[in-house]
């Protein structure tokens, strides 16, 4: 039931106002698709020699993990890594010399994180990833620029979540988008402090809110003089070079499935579709086949 205090609403009624502000009439259309069941592609690295478990995860999350550069990196860092998802896709990518930190705060979420690690990962790739239980937000404090390639995907409003648990619904107030991209914007401009002068970072989202997604990649541009976006086409070049080089099999378990497309040609497909922002891309589940939500941004860090 929405509640009234100091002349604002919580609860469903909130939670409708504001997202129909920002969608407009397409809100009605976002929120069925929101609704239905979430589509998964599976990510398998077992082999002849070894047979590991596979682990299932939306094709908007591989699109955006698979933009983050990481050839000729030598030190990766997914800063917000549990439930591990992202983590793989960067071990199946990055170079066979390099090392991923896979950090989590949380240390209940840790040890979800070193489980995926250890039973969806071969030895080769799982002893070169190095887990972690620390605070991104504060990192910085103990070292800076010491790593080539960044991945950050920050805790959010998770909207899907939010209108599929009527806990959840019930509770919410427009506080709580700015109470998270506060946390957003701690996390990032920690991770940016992180970041080799010449490397990259890619900031994601599984949020609907444009204050969390475009609005803080905002905050950073305009206080970090060295920050320069990477336009849409040359993050599609380090998609492709990703996603030929992904060295995990990549299934599609419901997203589309019966196309004659295969799976990498799927996820390359998705990212042509996604909707362009000022910062970044939108892939919505209205207009995606049902993947995402999940906002990113690819931001270089000028010399």
């Amino acid at each position: 039931m929405a509640s009234k205090k100091k002349g604002t609403v919580s609860g469903e009624e909130a939670f409708e106002l504001y997202y129909s502000q920002q969608y407009g009439t397409r809100w009605s259309s976002l929120k069925d698709a929101l609704k239905k069941d979430t589509v998964y592609f599976s990510v398998d690295f077992s082999s002849d020699e070894c047979s590991l478990e596979k682990y299932f995860l939306d094709p908007g999350s591989i699109c955006s993990a698979l933009c983050l550069p990481v050839k000729n990196a030598e030190k990766l860092l997914d800063l917000c890594a549990a439930p591990g998802g992202k983590t793989l896709i960067l071990s199946g990518t990055r170079e066979k010399e390099s090392v991923l930190y896979s950090n989590e705060r949380s240390p209940q979420r840790k040890e979800r994180l070193v489980k995926v690690v250890k039973d969806t990962l071969p030895p080769s790739l799982s002893d070169s990833t190095k887990i972690s239980c620390s605070d991104g937000a504060v990192w910085c404090r103990r070292e800076t620029e010491n790593f080539d390639s960044i991945l950050l995907d920050v805790p959010c409003s998770s909207e899907r979540h939010v209108l599929n648990s009527p806990k959840y619904l019930c509770e919410w107030t427009p506080s709580r988008i700015k109470t998270i991209s506060m946390e957003q914007w701690a996390l990032l401009s920690g991770a940016w402090r992180l970041l080799k002068k010449g490397g990259f970072l890619l900031y994601s989202t599984c949020a609907l809110a444009e204050k969390e997604n475009d609005g803080t990649v905002e905050k950073l541009l305009k206080k970090f003089t060295d920050a320069e976006k990477v336009p849409h086409e040359k993050m599609l070049c380090h998609l492709e070079e990703n996603i030929s080089r992904f060295s995990g099999q990549l299934t599609d378990v419901s997203f589309n499935h019966e196309s004659s497309l295969s799976a990498k040609e799927k996820i390359i497909s998705l990212f042509k579709a996604a909707e362009k922002t000022e910062h970044g891309l939108h892939i919505l589940p209205d207009t995606s086949l049902g993947a995402g939500p999940l906002y990113f941004s690819l931001i270089y860090k000028r010399p």
